[in-house]
């Protein structure tokens, strides 16, 4: 094979001869607009059949899918940190539609180039093909061999499409001398192009049919792991609490009871002490969630261990699980944001498993690993404080992980911002040293630590609230794992004529009960609202003695800081 193809050589003329041969002729004419509707349909059809075919075996991927993860893995990080930012859990839906819309586009612009060129035609779907197969080829969580099958056959209905799209078209012209003729070709054409968008609709509304018939078989998979959950204790380490917030399919067993906490769940509009896992925030690259065969999934520890080992699920279940309540936040989280949420967690102290294998003499980085790809890292000295919470977990809030949250099996681990550490979908523990490897993260420039920042949030009155005057209570939520919250005060300024009056006077608001250190604090203030503007801002101290800073700070690179503060006006 040349890198350039040779235009004398006999063969390549004669293939390229029948090709022009079977396209539609070329002595006809068409419209930019019929050219260009006929490679939107024909892009259309490829992306259907691609569509359909991840949904009749797992064994293949979406094409899409494959494509925006591939966009994903090679954004800048600035990229990535506006989308979260811009459109927060939307991210991903924007890409999946930005992905398509510029599929159709450029089969637009392909069918203008077919039309006057059909070969032009058949080489960009060859290429679209060729992008689609590496895309998909990559994905590690499938065989490549599968992916190709996919793509290849992809880019062949698009080819076909066009073809047939385009002949119809030049047809038309041909009927000229005759009013049934031409009616009959108009119906040929308007048949076809029906014919061709059904099946750009409704291959994706099958595929994505049957790829929820495939998540069904790993809730399955989640009620069967259920019942193997319900059959085995689960011995809390002295600080989880017999709170439940779970939802779909749970346990019947409950962690070692103590009296009751107090909470403030009763206010309308504060985050719950427990947060839902239907509520709780997901945050993560994967475009789609990743289905796991619990039956033949592993996990395994390698690197500078003394002994690599590999664990299966019930290997996991067999050594005594703990659980433990553990607040997670995202490092994108916004001062005020929602990208946080305490939950119980059931699972294996990584500590445990590590001192199974033996860490060797200057590992200095423990690194999750993903089965989509995705890798985390902190520091092996994280865990030499015993009271640390670190879990392979299997569970959250009573039940199995929800799929979204990483079913299997995934990392948990307080007081560290889940990019560095909260990997999920769980398939490998690597020890290396803290220079030798840097997380997904890391690479797109985000801080290598990643220590949770003390923060607290106003859930109640929202902002820019109309509110009547009297009784209203101030309300939210503040966390610091592991360092836990001892303290959170509140400061309301009058404004007048545009200005906040000057006010130090901060005031101490009550607090509900302590689950862990490593679990948020609702927090409340009554309040007698006065007729008019005011301003509220929320601080809170830490278990050390530290109070969060009232400089304002970006999430990049390690988190954002600042006192949250709102408006509202009382009538």
């Amino acid at each position: 094979m040349t890198d350039q193809t040779d235009v004398h050589d006999p063969a390549t003329s004669a293939a390229i001869d029948e090709i022009n041969a079977l396209a539609p002729s070329m002595a006809i004419p068409v419209s930019g607009v019929a050219a260009a509707t006929s490679g939107v349909l024909a892009a259309g059809v490829a992306l259907g059949v691609g569509e359909l075919l991840s949904g009749i075996s797992n064994k293949i991927p979406s094409l899409i899918i494959r494509v925006g993860d591939v966009v994903i893995e090679n954004s800048p990080g600035s990229v990535e940190r506006w989308a979260i930012d811009t459109l927060g859990t939307n991210d991903k839906p924007a890409l999946i539609v930005g992905i398509t819309l510029i599929s159709l586009l450029l089969g637009g612009l392909t069918g203008i180039a077919a039309s006057k060129k059909f070969t032009a035609g058949v080489t960009i779907f060859v290429l679209f093909g060729l992008l689609g197969g590496l895309a998909a080829g990559s994905d590690p969580q499938r065989p490549a061999g599968w992916a190709w099958f996919s793509a290849i056959l992809a880019a062949a209905a698009g080819t076909a499409t066009l073809y047939l799209l385009l002949k119809t078209v030049r047809a038309l012209p041909n009927a000229a001398a005759s009013p049934d003729q031409l009616a009959n070709s108009r119906r040929g054409f308007l048949g076809a192009a029906i014919g061709a968008a059904a099946v750009s609709v409704a291959a994706p509304v099958v595929g994505t049919a049957l790829r929820s018939r495939q998540s069904a078989q790993v809730e399955g998979d989640r009620e069967n792991v259920a019942a193997a959950l319900n059959s085995i204790d689960t011995p809390s380490t002295g600080s989880a609490t017999s709170l439940s917030a779970g939802s779909g399919t749970s346990l019947e067993s409950e962690s070692a009871a103590v009296p009751e906490l107090t909470s403030f769940d009763d206010i309308d509009g504060i985050a719950t002490l427990v947060t839902p896992n239907n509520n709780f925030y997901r945050i993560d690259s994967a475009l789609s969630v990743p289905r796991i065969d619990v039956e033949t999934w592993s996990m395994k520890i390698t690197g500078m261990v003394d002994q690599e080992i590999e664990l299966t699920f019930d290997d996991l279940l067999a050594m005594d699980p703990v659980e433990e309540f553990v607040t997670l936040s995202c490092v994108s989280n916004n001062v005020g944001g929602d990208l946080v949420g305490n939950a119980r967690w059931l699972g294996v102290p990584i500590k445990k498993l590590l001192d199974m294998a033996g860490v060797q003499p200057g590992a200095t980085q423990i690194v999750g690993r993903s089965v989509d790809g995705w890798t985390g890292g902190f520091p092996t000295e994280y865990l030499n404080d015993p009271d640390r919470v670190a879990l392979v977990a299997v569970a959250m809030n009573g039940e199995p992980l929800p799929t979204q949250h990483g079913f299997p099996v995934r990392l948990v681990v307080a007081g560290l911002y889940g990019y560095v550490s909260a990997t999920k979908w769980l398939k490998e523990i690597e020890l290396t040293t803290w220079d030798d490897f840097d997380g997904y993260w890391i690479t797109r420039g985000w801080g290598k630590e990643g220590p949770i920042k003390t923060q607290s949030r106003i859930d109640v009155p929202n902002a820019n609230a109309r509110l009547d005057g009297g009784g209203q209570p101030i309300a939210g939520v503040a966390w610091a794992p592991d360092r836990g919250i001892a303290k959170v005060e509140v400061l309301i300024t009058e404004v007048l004529d545009g200005e906040e009056e000057p006010n130090e006077n901060w005031i101490e608001a009550e607090l509900s009960g302590d689950v862990t250190n490593n679990s948020w604090r609702q927090w409340m203030l009554p309040w007698s609202a006065p007729t008019g503007d005011h301003v509220i801002r929320v601080r809170a101290t830490d278990g050390q003695g530290v109070t969060q800073t009232a400089e304002r700070s970006r999430v990049d690179p390690d988190g954002a800081t600042g006192w949250h503060t709102i408006a509202v006006r009382v009538s």
